[in-house]
């Protein structure tokens, strides 16, 4: 289980992910900061597995402190949590294993602590054979967590930067692609075509001509049936006859395996 540092200014932020964190199974102890200057003196003191930061807090900053967790040997892996949209792509440049919006949802939540262990397995991995304890600054002996691909689109008028492994399934609009995730849709200006050959190395694969799906977050495939069909997101979608062998080829060569 992970021992968390949950770091937020604002006291019923902090309970309320306090709350959540505590009834995930996942999770062993949970420590609290209300500003920056404690959260790194715990960071100095405890073991601490993974943490989760508030953007703007008063003196130290989440993103101060994300940038002082480069200097320890051991850096746990963070997830951003914050009300601010506008800072996702200086949260990932830092290597942020995710960034979530308030409200936080459960659901996403525990996507978010299934990253973080995957983070911290990797960082351990990376990190095996170092010198140094636990915790200690040492300049230079950084375990980087890969920086997710992220993807510009449109909301409201204004630019926002998602996670491209948070993308389900594309659906073509004429000129546009919407993307589909679980926080909802988002419509980018690029063909089709385009992000089947962009997207073909990151698991994408197109099963018809109006959809590009993730192999990674397929939930059922039905492709002996007369009509087959791919369940991911929630929805399913169809699969044409044209493009059901390549499907099946990427499907052979992946962990995906179609049920009955």
């Amino acid at each position: 289980m992970l021992t968390v540092l949950i770091a937020d200014d604002e006291q019923p932020a902090l309970d309320e992910l306090a709350y959540l964190l505590g009834h995930d199974a996942r999770i062993g102890v949970v420590h609290r900061a209300s500003n920056g200057a404690d959260a790194l003196r715990i960071l100095t003191q405890e073991e601490i597995d993974a943490v989760f930061l508030d953007i703007h807090m008063p003196g130290l900053s989440g993103i101060d402190l994300a940038r002082a967790l480069g200097h320890f040997d051991r850096r746990p892996p963070f997830v951003f949590v914050t009300a601010d949209e506008e800072r996702a792509v200086e949260a990932f440049d830092l290597a942020a294993v995710d960034y979530l919006l308030k409200p936080v949802r459960t659901e996403r939540l525990e996507r978010a602590v299934g990253r973080l262990i995957e983070a911290r397995a990797a960082a351990d991995a990376a990190g095996a054979g170092g010198a140094g304890a636990a915790g200690a600054p040492v300049t230079g002996a950084v375990p980087v967590v890969a920086r997710p691909e992220l993807v510009a689109v449109s909301l409201g008028g204004t630019t926002r930067m998602i996670r491209q492994d948070a993308i389900h399934y594309v659906q073509a609009q004429g000129d546009y692609a919407r993307l589909h995730t679980d926080d909802g849709s988002y419509l980018v200006r690029v063909p089709m075509s385009d992000l089947e050959q962009q997207w073909a190395a990151a698991g994408f694969v197109r099963i018809h001509r109006s959809y590009l799906v993730a192999l990674g977050h397929v939930e059922r495939l039905r492709l002996g049936a007369s009509n087959p069909t791919v369940l991911v997101g929630g929805v399913e979608l169809p699969v044409s006859r044209r493009l059901l062998p390549s499907l099946r080829d990427r499907v052979a060569a992946s962990r995906v395996r179609p049920r009955a």
